[in-house]
This record gives structure tokens, C-alpha cells and sequence, in this order.
């Protein structure tokens, strides 16, 4: 891993296009006044390229797997994938309830070391679970990328379980978000 400080440029893009001030519900029932919206990023395909261009200098030398996290953390992990050429597999928080049953899809894990790659971190609640199914079928999980980390106590849960995150920014690097839309 060689990581460089990711461009202001990157930072205004992401901005403008994906953070939006308007009111959100989180899963826990908590509420935000502004929100990053993973699915603006996604959906636009030079944004995403380049968003997971400057994630690939923070994957880690030794990194074998890149896991992905339904649903935010899919279209990052297959662009991440084909920035760094590592395979990516994709994790649910259930199993499907049907056809397979699986809740890790791809390829086989045992023993590959993993990074796990979502769009925005909190409370790391959510990276946790999934460190935790990972690593009970085999796979080591122990850093954690994300797009944007919010200061909610994330980094430092998980790394009191031994999983390192690593953000391309935290929610001071962005613009502030202008109201119903993108940054100002």
C-alpha cells in the first residue's frame, strides 16, 4: 500500500454529486441532517472509476480478496476489483433465502486475507458483522475501506477487533452539501 493524499478535485466531485443535504433515517432509527448517497456516486461511471482509482492506494500489499458489502459497498468493490486487478466477493448482512442460500458470493475465501470495502463508516457497527461472517468461514479480515467515514466512533470499534480502516475522507475533507443536492 502506497497511499497519496487523494485530490481536493475528487473530493468536490464526490461532493457535488453525491452528498445531500435533506433529512435521513439511519438503520438504527438515529437521523441526519445531511447523508452521502452511495447510489449517486455509483451511478455515475467516471466518478466511480476515478473514486476507486484513488481507493486502490489504500488497499494493502498483502490483500488477496476485496469483499464488498450489500448493497453500498457492491458497485465499489467491483470497480476496486478492476482498478487492482484483486478478485472481489460480495457479502450480505442475511443469506439469500433462496436458490443458493449463500451469504458471501464468489469466489472461495478459506484463508485469503481479506479487505472489506463499503461506501461510508459510522459506528463500524455494520463492518464488524461482516468482519465477524468472514472470518467464521476461514476468511482473516483485518483493514476496512470506505469511502467517506463519518466521526461516529467507527474506526475506533473496529479497531478495538483488530480490523484497520482506511478512508479516502472523513466528512471534513468534503464541501459542505447545499440544500437538496450536492455540495456548495
Amino acid at each position: 500500500m502506497t497511499p497519496r493524499t487523494p485530490s481536493a478535485g475528487l473530493a468536490a466531485r464526490l461532493a457535488e454529486t453525491a452528498c445531500v443535504n435533506a433529512p435521513f433515517k439511519l438503520a438504527d432509527g438515529g437521523r441526519l441532517d445531511a447523508y452521502f448517497d452511495e447510489y449517486r456516486l455509483a451511478s455515475d461511471p467516471a466518478l466511480l472509476r476515478d473514486t476507486a482509482t484513488a481507493m486502490a492506494d489504500l488497499v494493502p500489499d498483502d490483500a488477496e480478496v476485496l469483499a464488498g458489502i450489500e448493497l453500498g459497498g457492491i458497485p465499489l468493490v467491483v470497480a476496486l476489483s478492476a482498478a487492482t486487478g484483486l478478485p472481489a466477493v460480495f457479502v450480505r448482512r442475511k443469506p439469500k433465502g433462496y436458490g443458493s442460500f449463500h451469504q458471501i458470493e464468489g469466489l472461495p475465501i478459506d484463508g485469503r486475507r481479506i479487505v472489506l470495502i463499503d461506501d461510508v463508516v459510522r459506528s463500524g457497527g455494520q463492518l464488524l458483522h461482516m468482519a465477524r461472517i468472514l472470518r467464521m468461514v476461514g476468511g482473516p479480515v483485518t483493514h476496512a475501506l470506505c469511502v467517506l467515514e463519518r466521526p461516529l466512533g467507527g474506526r475506533t470499534l473496529l479497531a478495538d477487533h483488530r480490523v484497520t480502516l482506511h478512508s479516502l475522507f472523513t466528512e471534513a475533507d468534503l464541501p459542505a452539501p447545499r440544500p437538496g443536492g450536492g455540495a456548495a
